[in-house]
């Protein structure tokens, strides 16, 4: 059975007595990981077909989460209501396959057409500011400076894909189809506090990724990605950075977010959202060459100052830990 969510004078008894340097290691880490994912993306996507390779991802990861909390907590770990299961497939749908599938896509393919991680990276970062509008749209009222921020955010979006022209510009289909992804991992965020989930966030994780993993193996099938895939000829950089995906991304990192929403305050660990897509453009740059033009730069700034300014003005309330918020679930996602 799942433990009850920890009452607001526990979570404070818990933040205060957490050192900080616990605090900033997990942050650390968060930075690092889901910032790298998206390098990882690109490699593993250089010789593994693509949605088969992130359904391989989620339904490992799922499944070694499985096994651990069955170890950990007993038989009745993994057991949710059929309405909970439900809305986890569902959301695992959304965030996986639609959100983190149409990632995958479009930073594959040969050059000039596949996205670099970076521009991807900084146009996932736009996910808080979809996530305010669909609040507004279904009645929240944010502050205005959160518009402000939000329509801050979409100028540099606008700036990052205004074609260029020369060997630079960033590939338009794959920016599009990044965006799409995006709006599908916002509206499974958003739904996500609002219909029922299983309450412990580990149990919703594991039906979320199986889920996932299943409508990304049924595309995957649909666009004939296994009908030439040979595993032999998958290069050993590209199952390294399944692995790594698989271990870094999906469950360690998820793991220390989830340790800070408990024992840190959601401003704090928000920061990820903005700070990920200035690693994953460092890491682009740094180890695979991936171009930093001045429109990048541009860009990518104004979005990121966007959803700072976002972030910084929500305050948004800590989730509970049967729905958590929609701009902070990334482990999922990366």
């Amino acid at each position: 059975m799942s433990s009850p969510p920890p009452s607001a004078a526990a979570l404070a008894n818990r933040r205060a007595g957490t050192a900080p340097t616990l605090i900033w290691t997990a942050l650390i880490v968060v930075y690092l990981l889901w910032g790298s994912t998206y390098l990882g993306i690109r490699i593993a996507v250089e010789t593994l077909p693509p949605l088969t390779s992130a359904a391989l991802r989620f339904v490992v990861a799922g499944a070694v989460l499985a096994v651990v909390l069955r170890l950990r907590r007993g038989p009745g770990a993994l057991r949710v209501e059929r309405r909970q299961l439900a809305s986890a497939a569902l959301i695992g749908a959304l965030l996986l396959a639609g959100g983190n599938g149409l990632v995958v896509l479009a930073e594959s393919g040969p050059p000039g057409v596949a996205l670099p991680s970076g521009i991807a990276a900084l146009l996932v970062a736009t996910v808080p500011l979809l996530v305010v509008l669909l609040r507004s749209a279904a009645g929240d009222r944010p502050p205005v400076w959160t518009f402000a921020g939000v329509t801050l955010g979409f100028v540099g979006l606008v700036l990052l894909v205004l074609p260029a022209g020369g060997s630079d510009a960033v590939p338009l289909v794959g920016a599009l189809t990044v965006v799409a992804g995006a709006v599908s991992w916002s509206v499974g965020s958003f739904l996500s506090g609002k219909i029922r989930m299983p309450a412990d966030p580990f149990v919703a994780t594991v039906y979320e990724m199986v889920a996932g993993a299943l409508v990304l193996a049924v595309v995957a099938v649909g666009r004939g990605e296994l009908r030439d895939f040979h595993p032999a000829e998958v290069s050993t950089r590209s199952w390294l950075a399944l692995g790594y995906l698989m271990v870094a991304g999906s469950l360690v990192a998820f793991t220390a977010y989830v340790w800070l929403l408990h024992n840190a305050p959601i401003s704090l660990v928000s920061t990820y959202a903005y700070v990920n897509p200035a690693v994953a453009v460092a890491l682009g740059a740094l180890l695979v060459a991936e171009p930093v033009t001045p429109q990048v730069l541009l860009g990518g700034a104004v979005i990121v100052a966007g959803v700072a300014l976002v972030v910084t003005m929500e305050r948004p309330r800590r989730p509970n830990t049967g729905s958590r918020s929609g701009t902070a679930r990334e482990g999922d996602r990366r």
